[in-house]
């Protein structure tokens, strides 16, 4: 006992100049520790050669090119410039704009209720807050984008996250969390007035609502007809309430144990998802169709969304981070292994017209918006208002959680781009897109010849009027092998019948989405590390169960963040519903929320069209709009702090996002091609109406009719209104820049009583802190968390 005794006072021992770094409050308990940096000539070479790393790296990509780009630089440049970003950029803008005071309790501390607000250990909060953010976008959309070339996607997906997606999002998280958590919607109210801010709580809220749908339904598509994706996914349901519980009431404080244990269950399901798959239950009864996994959807969102945070929805996302993680650092040190060169050209014909088969529309404005959540995202703002800034422990963690969390997920955006783009040119095509547009390229003597999708779509390949790198013409190749085990390459109609084979699907042809894409480019690079070719099947459904996992998390989270959304809304008339966590509001405005989605949802499944080339166009720009209200209402914060010096920190990304979705919105409804405007091809399907004799065409017509009016209102209502309160934000820049009267919503100094380390691994001074809180501190504002090396843990 008294060398425990002599090992915690040796543990609170510090030396005089450390004892300057620490804060602590009014009764002597640490809070926290001053920011400070020694710049060591070890340091500054490690710099220097990240510097270097990335600078050749980005020579490669977009200088150098030649006819063969190794998909290894991909890695090498992400990785180096989030790295200069998150020390250098993401901390001035700390510096500048945010300011931290560690000394100053976060809502999560201040009210602590065990429902909304908890204070969750970082490591759980960042593996939460990223499984949230991290939908469909960051592997949809830069598959999807891929049709235009590797370069501009990349460009955007590394450069926007730098300089825009992650100061939204630490931004938002910021000042949200220093306004008690609340929602983007009524911190619009409170910032820009009572009208603007209405108007932008009613118009964000309904664009969530695609949001959700759109999220939703690439999840269903991945799930659809796959019995291992269900067991697996439904299995991350009960573990994670396990954890949970385990958390709250067995063992709190001890995250390693349950964390480890909780990861090896995940394993186990994962593996025993093929069998299971395989078995008569799994063909019974989790061979599931995707109306039944919309309904399946909506009752899941709903009680994720109810239940206590720290039972349902903080422990699942933290566990599927463990998947989400380790499945992309995998996939990145594939590509360093294998090596794969990108097959698509730096940029293609599509970038420069409106013919693209997967989807319409030129490089600039569409693919600023077909590429979302791994650059800039709005729904990332309601994240970040929403969940949490209600958990958060302390105020400097905002820059590793909304920073660098966003950093992570545009890493994964990066990878899903080199995944894709190491295809080859027809096989990608042939897969991206739909059946209608094959059968139109193929051509009318192709299509009444054969109802063999595989050689339609071989031929609609060569009619693309695509070259690759070398300038040839493209046609689909796979290589693979033949009966007798020798290596083979398979053309044309082949190619595809062999692709399915090896991935064990019945066809492979037009599965448009962007997530089987991506499946099929994970399996290629990773069968090469582990496994060989046998294993083709194992790794293309492991990633369609991946993706399904991603996405899914980010539904069930963005659901709670809409209903506080609602709540706020409410709560301005029915001062109840001011409180996020009273129980008959929670569940009254969650099923508002996911019966609007699960509407939108249902629509998409049954679209004729496909369902994501139908509402992905309009998801890319209402998240996007999103961005522009979540990045104003920063800008107008910012002057009114009176940090007007810094408002070109904010104002960049915001006055390029206004431009590239109101220029989207603008074609979409007024473009005269219909392929990309909505009214123009509404006009076009009810004149072709009258001419169609068959019942089923009939219907499908008429279904093309709703959706494209549907669309195109929705798209002027959002313009109209997002504008609207742009210029009321607008309007409050000016007269308080005009008043000189500098103020802020912000809540008043609480005193702190809490003491957690502000980044995912604590400094040496840092677990001093961590030992003496142990003793002096309140520990039940520990329970979701460790003790970081405590003596006992140490023991």
């Amino acid at each position: 006992m008294a060398g425990t005794t002599a090992q915690q006072d040796a543990s609170r021992t510090y030396s005089p100049q450390e004892e300057t770094y620490i804060l602590r409050n009014a009764g002597g308990v640490p809070v926290g520790v001053r920011p400070h940096t020694r710049w060591r000539p070890w340091k500054v070479v490690i710099w220097v050669l990240v510097t270097a790393a990335g600078v050749l790296g980005w020579t490669m990509l977009a200088v150098v090119r030649g006819e063969q780009v190794n998909t290894l630089w991909f890695v090498i440049t992400a990785v180096c410039t989030y790295a200069i970003a998150y020390r250098f950029y993401g901390l001035y803008i700390q510096r500048r704009i945010m300011r931290p005071d560690d000394r100053n309790a976060t809502p999560a501390e201040r009210i602590n209720n065990g429902k909304d607000f908890d204070p969750t250990h970082r490591v759980v909060l960042y593996g939460h807050h990223f499984a949230a953010i991290a939908g469909a976008g960051p592997l949809v959309g830069p598959v999807l984008a891929a049709q235009m070339g590797y370069l501009p996607g990349t460009l955007w997906i590394i450069i926007g996250v730098c300089l825009a997606g992650a100061v939204q999002d630490m931004l938002v998280l910021f000042f949200s969390m220093r306004r008690g958590g609340r929602s983007l919607g009524q911190m619009a109210t409170d910032e820009i007035g009572k009208v603007g801010g209405v108007v932008a709580t009613v118009i964000v809220l309904v664009m969530l609502m695609i949001v959700l749908a759109v999220l939703a339904m690439v999840c269903v598509n991945a799930l659809a007809a796959s019995p291992w994706g269900v067991f697996s996914v439904g299995c991350t349901i009960p573990i994670a309430i396990c954890m949970g519980l385990w958390l709250r009431y067995v063992q709190p404080g001890r995250i390693t144990q349950v964390s480890l244990v909780g990861f090896a269950a995940l394993i186990l399901v994962i593996i025993s998802g093929r069998w299971v798959s395989q078995s008569a239950f799994g063909q019974h009864f989790l061979h599931l169709s995707p109306t039944t996994l919309v309904w399946a959807m909506i009752i899941y969102g709903f009680f994720a969304a109810v239940l206590p945070v720290w039972l349902l929805l903080t422990p699942r996302d933290y566990l599927s981070t463990f998947m989400k993680v380790a499945t992309i650092v995998v996939l990145a040190v594939g590509i360093v292994v294998v090596r794969p060169i990108a097959e698509m050209p730096a940029v293609t014909e599509f970038a420069t017209n409106t013919d693209g088969p997967v989807f319409a529309g030129t490089l600039f404005p569409f693919l600023f918006i077909t590429i979302a959540c791994g650059a800039l995202s709005g729904m990332h703002a309601q994240v970040s208002s929403g969940t949490t800034p209600k958990m958060i422990q302390k105020e400097s963690q905002a820059r590793m959680i909304g920073y660098g969390g966003m950093l992570m997920e545009s890493f994964v955006a990066i990878m899903a781009m080199a995944a894709a783009v190491s295809l080859n040119q027809g096989i990608y095509f042939g897969m991206n897109t739909s059946e209608a547009t094959i059968d139109g390229l193929a051509g009318p003597a192709v299509v009444q010849t054969t109802n063999d999708r595989k050689e339609i779509t071989a031929e609609a390949v060569k009619n693309l009027g695509v070259t690759d790198a070398h300038g040839h013409s493209i046609q689909a190749r796979w290589e693979s092998w033949d009966a007798q085990g020798n290596d083979k390459t398979y053309v044309g109609a082949q190619a595809f019948a062999q692709l399915a084979k090896d991935v064990g699907e019945p066809s492979v042809t037009s599965r448009t989405g962007g997530a089987p894409t991506l499946a099929v480019g994970i399996a290629h690079i990773l069968h090469q590390v582990g496994g060989g070719r046998t294993m083709m099947g194992f790794w293309y459904h492991f990633a369609i169960m991946f993706e399904a996992l991603f996405i899914l998390s980010a539904v069930d989270a963005v659901t709670r963040v809409a209903r506080f959304q609602l709540s706020d809304a409410l709560g301005n008339g029915i001062k109840k519903f001011k409180d996020p966590s009273w129980r008959p509001g929670a569940w009254m405005t969650t099923a508002v929320v996911v019966a609007a989605w699960g509407s939108l949802l249902l629509m998409g499944v049954t679209d004729p069209r496909g369902g994501i080339q139908t509402l992905y166009p309009l998801f890319g720009i209402a998240n996007q709009l999103i961005a522009a209200v979540a990045l104003m209402l920063v800008c107008v914060m910012v002057v009114r702090k009176g940090y007007t010096k810094w408002l070109w920190i904010p104002a960049i990304p915001f006055i390029f996002d206004t431009a590239v979705t109101f220029t989207a919105s603008w074609q979409k409804i007024f473009s005269t091609d219909k392929n990309i405007g909505y009214w123009q091809h509404w006009r076009d399907a009810r004149a072709a109406l009258p001419g169609i004799d068959a019942p089923a065409q009939i219907e499908i017509q008429r279904a093309v009719i709703r959706n494209t009016f549907i669309q195109g209102t929705l798209s002027i209502v959002f313009l109209v209104t997002v504008a609207f309160v742009i210029v009321c934000g607008a309007m409050r820049v000016v007269r308080t820049l005009r008043s000189r009267q500098f103020t802020s919503s912000e809540d008043e100094f609480a005193e702190s009583n809490l003491f957690a380390p502000s980044s995912l691994f604590a400094t040496r001074l840092e677990k001093k802190l961590v030992a003496e809180y142990a003793q002096v501190g309140d520990l039940s504002l520990l329970h979701q968390g460790p003790r970081d090396s405590s003596p006992e843990d140490d023991r």
